[in-house]
């Protein structure tokens, strides 16, 4: 095995993220409950809550458990694709108390209102394998320096390219500015191998996806959604560049009309049948993309880069998924256990091979028998050291909710840029000041 190189690359940036992260804690710290008491007893039966997994790689973890316990049994709750609707069935559960989710599958965002309101259970710290995580990704699963929840990935965002058609086009590095990105696009669809195919999209739907593609744009015109005093600032000229950017691109037909349906799912597709030049999406496409079993019409035929931004390379939304337990499961003894096996360096390992899904130790980064496996993955850390947290407030429902209401009226034409940005700025304000 080739020695490992040192990971101080890894840690530098990202521990950027940190201080950012806790520092919008604190600005939106006001109303939020005590925490609770920590009672992690029990055992027996416990559910595992989370959206579907196509690659089967989460499944493989939980049966290798469940082989292992036969009277502590996982079971799986699907809940939908959706991130939304994902969110808004953990939280109606919890608000009847609920005892039939056990662990919870959470959006990296979602960390901070659920710990707030005493959904989730503090963890120990010295149980959950944090030492050699990536700064951030503990900071995410974290409220008020404490321990919530055992961060499972990490994100960042990704351009994917159709490399064969660049090369063909004589275009011979990815974009790294929204010009180049057009420019590269009007190249490669004058090819006849390029007929019916289209330029860009990402996730535009009405829901998390698009709040995040809004956020990377705004962030990557070298502007910000709040301020470090948790002040809204989208009524600005650097939030209505990047608007404008994924509006012009729907009139221009440079993004497709198709993808205002897109979630990250409908994108890969997309991109994997060969309908797209570029594709913005996470890296647990990657694994689809190069699959061999002729599911892919992509395979050897792309490559990834950090996403293009106005002026340079862009700015990535950090994205993630963490592991909490329940206030009001049982078994939460059981629970804990198997979130220190599941987010374990083995399993993480294992899915990493199966989903692409980014391990949250930094030694992964930097193993070359890693890299040359996944050669994504320098990519992705380039991405991770810029990336910046979405909002980490209590109230992130009605937030996200606002930012996917006025941007969706801008994308589909039903407001203005201005005036999409304008109502935004209000109903942000509204919404921090309660």
């Amino acid at each position: 095995m080739k020695q490992r190189r040192p990971v101080r690359r890894a840690l530098s940036g990202i521990t950027l993220l940190t201080a950012a992260a806790l520092s919008l804690t604190a600005c939106s710290s006001a109303g939020q409950a005590e925490k609770a008491d920590v009672s992690l007893t029990d055992r027996g039966p416990i559910s595992y809550v989370s959206s579907p997994d196509a690659s089967g790689a989460a499944q493989q973890s939980i049966d290798a458990w469940n082989d292992t316990h036969p009277d502590e049994q996982v079971s799986w709750i699907e809940l939908p694709l959706d991130a939304d609707q994902q969110r808004q069935q953990m939280a109606q559960n919890a608000q009847v108390k609920g005892s039939t989710y056990t662990i919870l599958n959470l959006d990296v965002v979602w960390t901070s209102e659920f710990a707030a309101n005493r959904w989730i259970t503090e963890l120990p710290k010295d149980v959950i394998a944090i030492d050699d995580a990536i700064p951030a990704t503990i900071a995410a699963a974290s409220y008020r320096d404490t321990l919530y929840a055992a961060p499972y990935y990490t994100d960042g965002a990704l351009l994917y390219s159709r490399t064969d058609l660049l090369t063909a086009a004589g275009v011979n590095s990815p974009p790294e500015t929204w010009a180049q990105l057009e420019e590269a696009c009007t190249a490669v669809l004058a090819l006849p191998e390029a007929a019916d195919m289209s330029c860009y999209a990402g996730q535009f739907d009405k829901n998390e996806g698009l709040t995040v593609n809004f956020s990377e744009a705004v962030n990557s015109a070298n502007g910000s959604l709040f301020d470090a005093e948790g002040t809204p600032t989208v009524d600005t000229p650097e939030a209505l560049t990047a608007l404008n950017f994924l509006v012009d691109g729907f009139a221009s037909g440079m993004i497709p009309q198709a993808a205002i349906t897109y979630q990250e799912e409908q994108g890969r597709q997309a991109f994997q049948d060969g309908n797209l030049v570029f594709l913005r999406n996470w890296p647990y496409v990657y694994a689809s993309f190069n699959a061999t079993d002729g599911s892919s019409s992509v395979q050897s035929k792309f490559a990834t880069s950090p996403i293009p931004g106005e002026n340079g390379p862009g700015v990535s939304t950090l994205g993630g998924r963490n592991i909490a337990i329940s206030s009001f499961a049982e078994n939460k003894a059981t629970a804990l256990e198997f979130i220190t096996f599941f987010t374990g360096r083995d399993q993480q390992s294992d899915r990493l091979e199966l989903s692409s899904r980014a391990p949250v130790f930094s030694e992964f980064f930097a193993d070359e028998t890693v890299t040359e496996r996944l050669p994504y993955l320098p990519d992705l850390l380039t991405s991770l050291e810029k990336a910046q947290p979405r909002p980490t407030v209590v109230n992130y429902g009605a937030t996200t909710a606002a930012i996917q209401n006025e941007i969706y009226a801008a994308l589909t034409g039903v407001k203005t840029p201005e005036a999409a940005l304008a109502d935004l700025q209000v109903a942000l304000s509204d919404i921090t000041s309660n």
